[in-house]
């Protein structure tokens, strides 16, 4: 399995995820028809270029969901008993159709369950859009809880 055991976490790592994605338009329209968000700031392209980002901004749920997809491979893929919170969920920069996202997670606690036989363990994950001048930018960030399996004996 590619996600990692309880064990495998140590608090204060930083993994850097390889994957990235460019957020289409397409992504966004099926996200808000998806969840039935109708925000026009979303995809109204008239209503939008009036606000003060001056064109759509993408769904910052779909940012913040797909700054966890980015992140399973590395982290709880097929070691995940399951997520129990998302918490301190903060968006401070906008993100556009066409942007690249990638994330990076820091483990910040871990802890075994009272049975013993599982860890709920917290990381502190971070996406960033690639900017043209290799300055990326902070776009959304947030902790995330989940139940982790321990190595089988």
């Amino acid at each position: 399995m590619p996600g990692r055991y309880y064990e495998e976490f140590e608090v204060g790592e930083t993994i850097e995820h390889d994957k990235r994605r460019t957020v289409s338009e397409s992504d966004n329209q099926r996200f808000c028809d998806m969840t039935m968000n109708q925000q026009p700031l979303h995809l109204d392209a008239d209503f939008a270029a009036d606000s003060q980002f001056g064109e759509r901004l993408v769904n910052g749920l779909y940012t913040m969901s797909l700054a966890v997809g980015l992140t399973i491979p590395d982290t709880t893929d097929g070691t995940i008993v399951a997520n129990l919170s998302y918490d301190d969920v903060e968006h401070p920069n906008p993100v556009f159709h066409g942007d690249t996202i990638y994330a990076q997670t820091t483990v910040t606690d871990k802890r075994e369950t009272s049975d013993g036989e599982r860890g709920v363990v917290t990381m502190h994950v971070e996406a960033f859009k690639i900017e043209s001048d290799d300055d990326d930018t902070l776009v959304c960030e947030f902790d995330r809880t989940a139940l982790s399996l321990k190595k089988p004996e």
